[in-house]
Formats: C-alpha cells, structure tokens, sequence
C-alpha cells in the first residue's frame, strides 16, 4: 500500500506570516451551517510561486500549467549542512548526480529539524542556495525545485535586517533569478523530508488556481510505493 508523507507546514499563527479564519456565519448565531473567510500570505508557509513574483511579464499561478507540480521526485540528503552554509554544485554532483532531465528535485537539509520555523533564526542563520547549485540544475533541466529551508542567501535580511534589504540588486535572489527566466518551478518551505525512505517518489503540490495571484499555499505530499 503506499505511504503518504505529507510535507506541508501548519497554517497558524506566526509572526512573519498572514493567516486568519474570520467566521461570518456560526451555530452559536443559530445558523445551520459554519462559513468562515480565510486570509493568508499567498508567499507563507508552504507554498508556490509564481513566474509574476519575479517576473514582471510572467504568468500568474493559474497560468502555470499543474504538470508542473507533481511528478517523480529525486530527494537529495544535504543534511550535513548546517547554518550560513552554502548549497554548491560541488554538493549536487556528489549527492544528486543520479538527477534526470524533467525531475523534481527537493533539496533535504534538515533545516526545520535544526531550527524551529517559528523563529527568526530560521531565517537569519539558514542554509542557502549557491548560484551554482542553480545553474547546475538548469544544465539538467529540472522541471521544479523544492526546499526546506529559505532559498536565497539575502532573504535572511528580510528579518535581520530590512534596511540593507532595500539595497539588494534584483539578481541577488539568486534561485528567483535563475529559475523563473528558464521556467522552472518551485516550491518553498517544505518540511518533513527526513520522513522519506526512498530515493525516488512521487510528489504534489498543487497550487490553486487564483487568477492574478503571484503564489499559492499548497498541499505537498510524497508518495512512496
């Protein structure tokens, strides 16, 4: 029987993040049914973006077409790694060289394991993606990227230091700046990958299709046979 894995964090409360259940319709009003309204960041949590994130002429979420999101995952052990350190190519050709053309690949360093996701230091002293490890995926032209741990090295200003974010070049963000042009997909903040036995499994993350929208919480499961 397969073994489901769910890979998603939990959508509640948190610091940096929107996420609110606004009831309009209750039982304790004498109402038949609960109805509520939900808000949430549409870049929180887990969740995908969209080419329009980056990409001032790229596709909204609903224009990206859902192959894209669910497929035969490669999962790669980078567990090793630990803060401030640099995902390489050097690091993808020992530990993911067995990568295919049209592969997901969802990069495993344990961050959340490390670091609790509901701190600031998940940001400020996290793991990051090299511009090499990006290019070195493109070359094996990868169809989605995901990760557990905040992609790009400058995001950690975001939180540590918002001022010296504002005068952060565009190309710095190093996996927006190379996936997007080359339509590659991605999806952040994964969690639960140390919970994957096999090499190879069958992944989703489907979005939903919010026309306009720049990204999109999303389910993200594993499948192993």
């Amino acid at each position: 029987m397969p073994h489901v894995i769910d890979l998603t964090l939990p959508t509640r409360k948190h610091w940096r993040w929107f996420a609110r259940v606004m009831l309009w319709h209750d039982f304790a009003d004498g109402d038949s049914f609960r109805h509520s309204f939900m808000t949430i960041n549409s870049h929180g949590f887990t969740h995908a973006d969209a080419p329009n994130h980056f990409l001032p002429e790229g596709s909204d979420i609903a224009g990206v077409p859902l192959e894209k999101y669910f497929g035969e995952a490669l999962v790669v052990d980078l567990s090793h790694i630990g803060a401030n350190e640099p995902v390489t190519a050097e690091e993808l050709e020992q530990h993911a060289a067995d990568v295919r053309e049209g592969d997901i690949v969802l990069l495993r360093t344990d961050w959340p394991l490390k670091c609790s996701w509901e701190s600031m230091d998940f940001w400020g002293e996290a793991p990051y993606t090299h511009r090499s490890a990006c290019d070195w995926l493109v070359d094996r032209k990868v169809k989605l990227v995901g990760y557990d741990y905040p992609p790009d090295f400058v995001l950690r200003y975001q939180v540590t230091d918002p001022r010296r974010q504002g005068q952060v070049k565009k190309e710095e963000n190093d996996t927006h700046h190379v996936f997007f042009p080359r339509g590659i997909a991605v999806i952040e903040y994964l969690t639960n990958l140390h919970l994957i036995q096999k090499r190879r499994v069958q992944f989703f993350a489907l979005p939903i299709p919010f026309e306009g929208a720049d990204g999109s919480p999303v389910r993200a499961i594993a499948i192993e046979d």
